[in-house]
């Protein structure tokens, strides 16, 4: 079912290309892998999502999910099953083995940002200012968190079992299950599960929350925002602790890893900070475009960008190891499993990339970054703030704020919007990880 294309590179090209897959017809907004890593589900502006065997020799479809009448915006796979959420208003949940619709979430009243998943209980975001609960098996929703003032973009469920959690550490008159929320009311709040009703509102930011994380023990929430800052939050209290400043541009992506936080931005540049402090310890440069998405792995962080390229760098000497060449326009999502990096694009394509070896290069290749690093970082510096703001000026890179009149319009607010000269030709859309 389907095709896949793909193309040999000459190895002395240094691509790392393994293959692409085509069979989209609109561009990839979201991405999700199997906890087995053997099944890829991708969400696309066609209004599909496709499934893809990631262990044979080459990825293969192995399934269409078509029933979504609007884009699909954010996935997630559990089990045997993918849920994706839509432009449609709807959630859609999917047997993997039969790619049949087996339940559609109705409920919300404008377009699906985000979705998570616990096993037991489905949460959704939406423009509508809402953030959902639903029953896994049922499709039944159980719970409707209203407060926010405009649309809701990030979530992060804390269960009162979790391994790294106390029960004592979230019992505000017996309120134990956590649901955090981040909007483009500039606010984060955080959910009673039990009752629905608002906890904590993490006020500070002056713009849209579009990204969220939590250290490994859920008791600090870290938000991203347009307004190009990062703070922390005790979870507990509700208190501002940090404000992570440097950034020029809108935070758009982040990941919380142990004790540090890697940050992706509009400025065109990732940045490494360390959670307790607030501190930037890295910056990873040379990304033309905003970055769209970043992950951390095996000591490198990964980040795509808006400029269609892929960049490993080393996570502590901030220089690049790769640079995955071939995407026409922005790589929007990714996903890392058995050596291979997967990356989906507006251009409507899934490339697979050869991510082996990667540890090898940070060894051989550190003490040469280091030195031209040292030469070259204080003019970079200099250039770089002014460079990227005029950068950012000139609508290279956009965040669209939540404006109430395009609400039930499916408007792609909130998202990093790639060059108006080819919007035309496509929504651009950058899903934000």
């Amino acid at each position: 079912m389907g095709s896949c294309g793909s193309k040999a590179d000459n190895p002395k090209n240094k691509t790392y290309h393994l293959q692409t897959c085509d069979d989209h017809e609109g561009g990839i907004n979201c991405m999700a892998i199997s906890d087995d890593n053997s099944v890829l589900a991708t969400g696309s502006e066609d209004k599909t999502c496709r499934l893809w065997s990631t262990k044979t020799e080459q990825v293969q479809c192995i399934g269409i999910l078509t029933g979504h009448e609007d884009y699909i915006n954010c996935i997630c796979i559990l089990d045997n099953y993918v849920l994706t959420g839509s432009a449609d208003k709807t959630v859609r949940k999917w047997d993997i083995a039969t790619c049949d619709c087996v339940m559609i979430f109705n409920g919300h009243n404008s377009l699906v940002n985000r979705l998570i998943c616990t096993g037991d209980f489905v949460f959704s975001s939406s423009y509508d200012r809402t953030s959902r609960c639903w029953d896994f098996e049922t499709g039944e929703c159980i719970r409707v968190f209203t407060g926010h003032k405009k649309g809701v973009y990030p979530l992060i469920f804390i269960p009162a079992d979790s391994e790294d959690v106390t029960p004592e550490s979230f019992d505000w008159d017996g309120n134990k299950d956590i649901l955090l929320s981040g909007s483009a009311d500039f606010t984060a709040r955080s959910w009673s599960f039990e009752t629905g009703k608002t906890l904590k509102v993490f006020q500070g930011h002056t713009g849209a929350i579009t990204c969220m994380a939590t250290d490994p023990a859920g008791r600090t929430l870290f938000t991203g925002s347009t307004d190009h800052s990062i703070r922390s939050w005790n979870i507990i209290k509700g208190d501002q602790m940090k404000v992570f400043e440097g950034h020029a541009g809108s935070v758009i992506c982040m990941v919380v890893v142990n004790k540090m936080l890697y940050s992706g931005s509009s400025d065109q540049t990732g940045r490494a900070w360390v959670t307790e402090f607030g501190d930037c310890t890295r910056i990873y440069r040379g990304h033309k475009h905003s970055v769209s998405c970043v992950k951390f792995h095996e000591g490198l962080v990964i980040t795509g960008c808006g400029d269609g390229i892929v960049r490993c760098f080393d996570s502590k000497s901030g220089s690049v190891q790769r640079q995955f060449k071939g995407h026409e326009t922005g790589a929007n999502c990714m996903q890392v499993a058995d050596g291979k990096l997967f990356t989906g694009s507006h251009d409507c394509t899934i490339r697979v990339w050869d991510i082996t070896g990667m540890k090898d290069d940070i060894t051989f290749g550190r003490d040469d970054d280091d030195k031209e690093k040292n030469k070259s970082e204080k003019t970079v510096d200099r250039l770089e703030v002014d460079n990227n703001q005029n950068d950012v000026d000139k609508s290279q890179a956009q965040i669209i704020i939540e404006d109430e009149t395009n609400q039930q319009n499916g408007v792609s607010n909130g998202h990093a919007i790639m060059s108006p000269n080819k919007a035309e030709k496509e929504k651009q859309m950058i899903e934000l990880v």
